[in-house]
């Protein structure tokens, strides 16, 4: 979690998301897909486990950093989804892989910060199995409602008044238990006091779905996801997370500025390759990430779904799972949040 502020930018346009995972599909590719050689890259194959479906976030995030580092890191780049359980099903195909530098994890930072205070059981240690090697992406998150909240609801106040006042439609969606969204209604949810249920979906594609569809009340998702439907009327934006309003939708009040103030937050991901993966080869992946995050078009494409691209070394990132450790485990204790519960 990191209260980092957006800096000025443009404005994504509608079905933006659907065209820049299009455009990175071509991930799966061989480097004649970029007109590179692939003489100078480290690696014959990349296979960049992803901790989302296809469409999400963290999929467009692999497959647009795929795509790009053919030639670069690897002659080829494919990234293999494995969903499910917050992440943590591909964390586990991560602790099976060799540490050669040929299997990366794209994961959101939870999986190393939150997870292990917001799990009592968890299936791998991000000390032990987790090997820092750059940060990727950021974004804010977004509070979003659809039909089933009345239009005259325009802010979170008056969206805790509504859920208090029709417990039996006080429902919210998340692309899954334990996730940053997740813990975002969490948050919000039960320090107002409120009787809701929360309703978790296989990624953000099918909580939106849901959402448009009017399953579901409340929607918290990376803003992006959220974005493309904003622009046809078809959901509400009522707030976003970060320290400052969003670039990407400055109209819409940050939920600090509506009296949550403990729920400024960004979400991040990053790469992480298994235990016993050399120093040095992590360093090689990181230097790889950042030569990447250095072209124009990778960071427009990404802008183009309302994230900011990033780089760090593997030091750096390692720093920043801690320091986000620090930060989680006495927010999660006070407010008494488990993922087991």
């Amino acid at each position: 979690m990191t209260t980092s502020s957006p800096t000025n930018g443009h404005m994504p346009r509608r079905h933006v998301l659907m065209a820049v995972a299009a455009a990175a599909a071509a991930a799966v590719c061989s480097s004649a897909c970029l007109g590179q050689t692939a003489s100078s890259a480290k690696q014959e194959r990349l296979r960049i486990l992803c901790t989302g479906p296809a469409g999400s976030v963290p999929d467009i995030v692999a497959r647009t950093f795929g795509e790009a580092l053919v030639g670069v890191f690897a002659q080829q780049v494919v990234v293999d989804n494995r969903p499910g359980a917050a992440g943590q099903i591909a964390v586990q195909a991560l602790k099976s892989a060799p540490a050669d530098g040929s299997t990366w994890l794209l994961g959101q930072g939870a999986i190393a910060s939150l997870y292990p205070t917001l799990y009592a059981k968890l299936g791998y240690d991000p000390a032990r199995d987790l090997v820092p090697v750059s940060l990727a992406a950021e974004m804010n998150l977004g509070v979003a409602v659809g039909n089933a909240v009345p239009a005259e609801v325009a802010d979170t106040r008056m969206l805790i008044e509504w859920m208090r006042r029709h417990p039996g439609e006080a429902n919210a969606a998340s692309p899954g238990t334990g996730t940053l969204p997740h813990i975002l209604e969490v948050m919000l949810f039960d320090q107002a006091g409120l009787d809701w249920r929360h309703v978790p979906y296989p990624g953000g594609p099918p909580a939106v779905a849901a959402l448009l569809g009017g399953q579901v009340a409340v929607l918290v998702l990376p803003e992006g996801l959220l974005l493309p439907q904003l622009a046809s009327g078809r959901l509400r934006l009522l707030g976003t997370s970060g320290r400052e309003r969003s670039r990407f939708s400055p109209a819409v009040p940050t939920l600090a500025e509506q009296g949550h103030a403990r729920s400024v937050m960004r979400e991040w991901f990053a790469f992480f390759a298994p235990a016993g993966t050399p120093a040095r080869t992590a360093e090689q992946a990181s230097e790889a990430v950042g030569n990447v995050v250095a072209r124009p078009g990778l960071t427009r494409r990404l802008e183009d779904a309302a994230m900011t691209a990033a780089h760090s070394s593997p030091a750096q990132l390692a720093t920043k799972v801690e320091d986000d450790r620090r930060v989680w485990v006495p927010l999660l204790d006070n407010a008494g949040i488990r993922g087991d519960a």
